[in-house]
């Protein structure tokens, strides 16, 4: 049977005649730790493309301060009235690629506001205010911002892998090298595991769900091609 499609916030799995099987696995946004921003990320992620697909010109803030942050504020900046980025460190020279940084500097609806947090996301419906707060002990700031873009990684959804696969200490599915003698107390096979092989003989991890992996769409695309020979190598054995 092909691979099901993603998206479907469990584990999609692909089985190869019952003897091998690549698993996608999805991750879930880290939380920002605002009341109800749960409840109005969803509806606020769909009207900002609308809205800003058309230019506009409203203000939005993307919370964040790495790459991935970095090309949303620059992307958003083309339609945008003005970007906020709620940096939470004090700049961005640590976490950030040079030429985005300099894109951002030299941009002039880009406003970046260092050492701040959100406090409060307020909306009926979907998000209409911001308050955020720059320095531990500095004033609460409030804008009308009806569309913010949090960029500030993810976590997997492996809890339900917890005691079945061997996962590091933050989540993510080891495999291969990654894998310590520990791990594989239980290892029925002579041969050791191959790149993308769990702890389980057969069960393979592919892309960001993945321990070390590049949290990058071209890698696990060739994590994907990579997984199909390694089947095929399983199912020689």
């Amino acid at each position: 049977m092909p691979p099901p499609g993603p998206g479907t916030g469990g584990p999609e799995i692909w089985e190869q005649q019952q003897r091998s099987f690549a698993a996608w696995l999805s991750e879930i946004p880290k939380p920002i730790g605002v009341m109800a921003t749960n409840d109005l990320m969803g509806q606020q992620l769909l009207e900002a493309c609308q809205r800003l697909s058309i230019k506009v010109p409203e203000e939005v803030a993307v919370v964040g301060g790495a790459n991935s942050a970095g090309q949303a504020a620059v992307f958003l900046a083309e339609t945008a009235q003005r970007v906020h980025m709620l940096i939470r460190s004090g700049g961005l020279s640590s976490t950030m690629s040079r030429y985005l940084i300099s894109r951002i500097d030299a941009h002039p609806r880009i406003v970046q506001h260092t050492r701040t947090e959100i406090v409060a996301l307020e909306g009926n419906g979907h998000p209409e205010r911001v308050a955020w707060r720059s320095g531990r002990n500095g004033p609460v700031e409030t804008q009308n911002v009806r569309h913010v873009f949090t960029m500030t990684g993810a976590e997997p959804s492996t809890k339900w892998l917890t005691g079945c696969l061997s996962l590091d200490d933050k989540g993510f599915v080891k495999t291969g090298p990654a894998l310590t003698p520990d791990d594989l107390v239980h290892w029925p096979l002579r041969r050791q595991p191959y790149l993308l092989e769990t702890s389980l003989p057969g069960v393979l991890a592919v892309g960001d769900v993945r321990s070390g992996s590049t949290k990058r769409v071209a890698s696990a695309v060739g994590e994907g091609s990579i997984a199909v020979a390694t089947v095929h190598q399983v199912l020689a054995d």
